[in-house]
């Protein structure tokens, strides 16, 4: 297996007539797992913004134990139960000049075909940088 760490970025999103549209920062490709080890969001905006990130996932959650209580097989045995979307930010206030960093420390597992999306609260504001490690 290979590990490739790769710099997603991006300026002024999302770019769109209307605040709060989602903008598709990353989605792992086939055959390949991903690791974000990092994001930056920053307002370049003269006023205060808030800001939503979504884990859009349709993938397998794994299977799951009889004495399990989440959504993991839902104690049905080793069932699989489908991912669903995850809200990992709702709308986080962003000062005027500031930069937002989110999963420091933290890390999350992206499964093929897994979407990282963003809104704004005013379009064209936001921009940032993803650090994620592909393993193929």
């Amino acid at each position: 297996m290979a590990n490739t760490f790769r710099l997603i970025t991006f300026a002024a999103e999302p770019a769109s007539i209307s605040a709060g549209s989602e903008y598709h920062i990353y989605t792992t490709p086939s055959s390949t797992t991903a690791v974000v080890i990092g994001l930056m969001l920053t307002n370049i905006h003269t006023a205060q913004i808030t800001a939503k990130i979504l884990l859009e996932s349709d993938t397998a959650g794994g299977s799951g134990s009889a004495s399990q209580t989440n959504n993991i097989g839902a104690g049905t045995g080793a069932t699989s139960t489908p991912n669903t979307t995850a809200v990992l930010l709702n709308n986080a206030p962003i000062p005027v000049g500031s930069t937002l960093e989110l999963l420091s420390g933290g890390k999350v597992i992206l499964q093929p075909t897994d979407t990282l999306t963003i809104s704004c609260s005013v379009a064209d504001k936001l921009s940032g940088a993803l650090s994620i490690m592909e393993i193929t």
